[in-house]
């Protein structure tokens, strides 16, 4: 068996014969066998990183191709131990980073497979749920509005079906399907109208279709190389940059300045020029990419435990940023599992008929039409239901909040509407005072805490029907439902009030109802904003109501894609929760989209953090994760910044003035690698509880203040070890740079346990890695100056025990000043809140 070339030139019947299916669908034995022969239903990512990739990509990093530029150089003029001692180091540095690197995309891909893409299809007559990887060529597939289509499909049947193929075109124009053969010489989506094709989406009516085509097969499959498109920047993206361009300014001002001035004091080109290197590699934070992607992937798998799993790595610390968090009611507040509660006739009585209406007119794939099917009632009814055929459904659609159904018994047909009250009622034959008198109903039994649906109907004649048949209806009663009060509701808004999470509650449902539900888990209700409200502003009032409040009732699609719009443009971090095909919209202009994995997959494509459960104690768990991993990421740059800075100015200064070079390239090099390894397990450490009371952004005017308070500190310090040095101890050029390797890569591993936290060092613990890592750093730079290969590669010797017992008295010293100005420091730049 082989796929037609061209499916769109067959008829339905034509194409389950090319293929050997038939509308029962294929048998397990046969589709297994498909499986095993043409392999999964996927397509390999486009930028997915092999370790090939990721070695390739420690070369990219301009720091590193600078010190290989000047080994190469400084080979070729005869200086070849150093030449051999630098790029030793930078082979090292790389292959570190490389494995790091190479751990957090696998990482990454273990969190892939948190998240499920299911389709409905037809097997051996019966229909189930799979996977979309094992989805074969012959399946049958159905799709209804919000799915994504899973592999290239030749529609069989569908009714008022439109599809989103903007993915594929570009296009955000729905375009519309049918079913019959076509002769086209042109192949492009838009023109093959019988046709289905990977990666779009359902965007109105439904359809079955038979999959003509699978992973790299499939026309998305074929061009997804020209179709991906990337992603935009994060907010921490932009950040991270606006920082990196500040650094490079300060490097690069640095760098020329102490070549010029070495070069000018007559101290050789080359040795000017890698010392003016190696100072900048010192300075740099070059780990800062490594360190960043250790740290995102080891906070994404910290939260897949949490069962919050992310799809990029980077939308970590948005999560964690988020300030403020529109989400629905149903399923975060209230448990989302709703169950009948009665079903009340225009008399006000219980109605069996009314209840079987309600059956007749449902999906089974929602919480409401789940709530009817498995009701007691409802059991005793399905033999009566079976009775009945389904001629044509109008699916249910946002914009007029209701579906509609055709059914015959014997020779009657009916046309049976059931949606949202405010919907129904006005295609029904009521005057204006029953209009007004079941309006007032429907507000009582919301009032009362009921998620209230009605029915209405009236005889049809026809074998199909269109929304426009949705008039003149003879109204048949209300369908009452329970959605109770989600237990850990209440503790979860009391955690996001202490994470200074601003919540807003978004919904569909009445003013009634979210008034109720947000009254029981504690919220104001003194006002309610209604879409109709919202509808009736100017921009400038409009931004008011948003900005003034926090519950939101009877809401449109474009006008939760508004209120995000509006926060964002004030400077919120947005995290917008939604599962629905009319949440698509509003998860793609939030910072952060989070879908639920049970949602739609249009939701579920636009999110950028996916929830296994809906929760919302889950979600305020998983920001504070998020606030860990930016804590962590920002003491590499505390860290590295106040003990280099220091150090880096104090060597340029002094070389000013020592008729030596204060280091030696390859010493400078060998302290920044050494203070490196304890940085490789900063995602690891803790983060103190307080940290995370806020949400946190880059702060480039806190760090440049870090640099300068702790930069000078670390220069006085060192200038206490400097001038004893030369005028006390009367130290050789080798005495001198010995002790103070020694000093430097000493002060930065102590400094570590000073600047990880913002409390004392005494109440607050590090991780027990970080720890280990740093006293075995402290190890090697002590031990390597009394071995030959530190003092016949490096050029260390040894020193005299009043020289080791300065260096002590310095270390101790500088500790202790830098922990009494660090509580200053922050209590006047960055404040903890009360």
């Amino acid at each position: 068996m082989t796929a037609p070339k061209k499916p769109w030139l067959l008829t339905p019947k034509e194409i389950l014969a090319s293929l050997e299916s038939s509308p029962e669908g294929l048998s397990e034995a046969e589709s297994k066998k498909r499986l095993a022969e043409y392999g999964p239903n996927k397509i390999a990512a486009k930028n997915q990183r092999t370790a090939l990739k990721i070695f390739i990509s420690q070369f990219q990093n301009w720091l590193i191709l600078v010190l290989v530029g000047a080994t190469a150089i400084s080979f070729l003029l005869g200086e070849h131990l150093d030449a051999v001692v630098i790029l030793s180091l930078i082979i090292v540095s790389v292959l570190m980073g490389f494995y790091q690197e190479y751990r957090a995309e696998s990482a990454l891909k273990k969190l892939q497979k948190f998240i499920t893409h299911h389709c409905q299809l037809m097997r051996s007559g019966h229909w189930q749920a799979i996977n979309s990887e094992d989805l074969v060529l012959g399946d049958i597939v159905e799709l209804h509005i919000g799915d994504k289509v899973p592999a290239d499909l030749r529609i069989i049947n569908c009714d008022g079906l439109s599809v989103d193929e903007g993915v594929l075109t570009g296009e955000s124009a729905p375009v519309l399907k049918q079913v019959i053969a076509i002769k086209t010489t042109k192949e492009t989506p838009a023109d093959l109208t019988n046709m289905l094709f990977m990666g779009s989406f359902i965007s109105g009516g439904n359809c079955r279709g038979i999959v003509t085509a699978i992973g790299t097969g499939t026309f998305f499959g074929q061009t997804v190389m020209a179709l991906e498109k990337k992603a935009p920047l994060t907010d921490f993206q932009k950040e991270t940059q606006k920082f990196s361009n500040f650094l490079f300014k300060v490097i690069l001002l640095l760098t020329i300045f102490i070549f010029a001035s070495n070069s000018i004091l007559g101290k050789g080109l080359l040795s000017s020029l890698l010392f003016a290197l190696a100072l900048t590699v010192g300075i740099t934070p070059e780990l800062l990419p490594v360190i960043t992607t250790i740290t995102l992937s080891q906070g994404a798998l910290k939260m897949a435990k949490l069962k919050v799993v992310v799809k990029r790595l980077m939308a970590v610390e948005d999560f964690g940023n988020i300030d403020t968090l529109c989400t629905d009611k149903t399923g975060t507040l209230t448990t989302g599992i709703f169950s009948l509660a009665s079903f009340i006739d225009i008399k006000g009585d219980i109605s069996l008929d009314l209840l079987m209406e309600g059956l007749l007119c449902s999906t089974r794939n929602n919480p409401t039409d789940i709530a009817l099917w498995m009701s007691v009632d409802a059991k005793k009814l399905e033999p009566k239901v079976k009775q009945y055929q389904i001629i044509d459904v109008n699916e249910f659609d946002y914009e007029r909040q209701r579906m509609s159904v055709v059914v015959a018994l014997d020779d009657n047909k009916e046309l049976i509407t059931k949606g949202a009250p405010e919907s129904v009622l006005k295609v029904c034959k009521l005057d204006k005072k029953q209009h007004e008198a079941l309006k007032l109903q429907v507000k009582k039994y919301e009032e009362s805490g009921f998620r209230v649906l009605a029915v209405a109907k009236k005889y049809f004649g026809d074998q199909t029907s269109t929304l426009k048949d949705e008039f003149d209806l003879d109204f048949s009663g209300f369908l009452l439902f329970r959605d109770p009060i989600k237990p850990s509701a209440i503790e979860a808004l009391k955690l996001l009030q202490r994470l200074q999470v601003n919540i807003k509650i978004i919904s569909g449902d009445s003013v009634e109802v979210v008034k109720k539900v947000a009254a029981e888990v504690g919220l104001s209700v003194d006002r309610i904003v209604s879409g109709e409200m919202l509808e009736e502003r100017n921009p400038t009032e409009f931004e008011a109501l948003i900005k003034d409040n926090i519950l939101f009732a009877r809401v449109t699609p474009k006008q939760k894609y508004d209120i995000v719009a509006t926060l964002n443009k004030e400077g919120h971090i947005v995290g917008f929760l939604g599962d629905g095909v009319n949440d698509a919209p509003a998860l793609k202009a939030a910072d952060v989209g989070i879908a639920v994995n049970t949602g739609s997959e249009v939701a579920k494509e636009a999110a950028s953090i996916i929830l296994l459960h809906k929760d919302l104690k889950v979600l305020a768990e998983g920001i504070e994760l998020g606030r860990k991993t930016f804590g962590n990421i920002t003491k590499y740059i505390f860290i590295t910044i106040s003990a280099n800075f220091g150090n880096m100015v104090t060597l340029a200064a002094s070389s000013l003035f020592l008729p030596f070079i204060p280091l030696l390239p390859a010493q400078i090099l060998l302290n920044n690698f050494l203070s490196d390894i304890p940085m490789l397990a900063i995602a690891s450490d803790n983060v103190d509880h307080k940290y995370t009371l806020r949400p946190r952004r880059w702060n480039i005017n806190l760090i440049r203040n870090f640099m300068i308070y702790f930069g000078i500190i670390s220069s006085v310090f060192d200038l206490a070890l400097i001038i004893p040095l030369i005028y006390f101890f009367k130290a050789s050029p080798e005495v001198f740079r010995t002790a103070w390797f020694v000093e430097s890569a000493l002060s930065e591993m102590l400094i570590l346990f000073v600047v990880r936290t913002r409390l004392s060092i005494f109440k607050s613990v590090p991780s027990r890695l970080i720890t280990i890592l740093a006293i075995l750093s402290m190890i090697i730079a002590t031990g390597i100056t009394f071995l030959g290969i530190g003092r016949g590669i490096f050029s260390f010797t040894s020193l005299k025990f009043p020289i080791w017992l300065w260096i002590g008295i310095v270390l101790l010293s500088y500790f202790a000043v830098t922990e009494i100005v660090k509580h200053y420091f922050f209590n006047k730049f960055d404040s903890e809140p009360k």
